[in-house]
């Protein structure tokens, strides 16, 4: 009997519960602000990092964005966790949750777009394999910010750079006329 209380007694510290949450706002990839016992709350998905979208605008930080918000406000039903061997705050007071749109995983869902990182990881936390498992995957099919392993702008860059001198007449006649010089050059040695 003794054992059997013992069990309940340890079994019943180690279950997470889970709060069910209406969205207030969605801040970016990342973050959002959601309703929890009538209390406003900020929360920052643990153990993700997606490209900025708020002050800095980083490559693929409005479609990480776009993806998040149109997830949040399309759920029947949102349940963020707290994870057992995570703070429950961050240094700016965010809530670390999981977050389970129609039950789930939303941090999975953004890692699957290729939308995000798995970053921030200071403990063994409950979603981390399936979240690392699903980031090897999108590496592997180059989805979202894993496109390429080179950055993708820097070619367009140098595409546009290139137009622009083909098209431009006085880049031109300076490229023939330094052209020119070098081949008077060569032959009057």
């Amino acid at each position: 009997m003794l054992k059997l209380i013992l069990l309940l007694i340890l079994s019943f510290n180690l279950t997470v519960k889970a709060d069910e949450v209406k969205l207030d706002k969605c801040v970016d990839g990342d973050t959002a602000w959601f309703i929890k016992d009538n209390v406003k709350i900020k929360a920052r998905f643990l153990a993700i990092d997606t490209p900025e979208s708020t002050n800095t605008k980083e490559p693929f930080g409005l479609e990480a964005k776009e993806f998040t918000c149109n997830k949040l406000q399309n759920a029947k039903k949102i349940t963020i966790e707290y994870d057992p061997n995570s703070d429950m705050l961050d240094k700016y007071d965010r809530h670390l949750v999981w977050v389970f749109v129609d039950d789930m995983l939303l941090q999975d869902l953004i890692i699957k777009e290729g939308l995000a990182e798995v970053k921030y990881i200071y403990g063994d936390y409950k979603y981390t394999d399936t979240l690392n498992n699903s980031l090897e995957i999108a590496k592997k099919n180059k989805v979202g910010i894993w496109m390429s392993s080179s950055n993708n702008y820097t070619y367009l860059i140098v595409i546009i750079v290139l137009i622009l001198c083909l098209f431009s007449t006085k880049i031109r006649k300076k490229v023939i006329n330094k052209t020119k010089k070098n081949i008077k050059k060569k032959i009057l040695g």
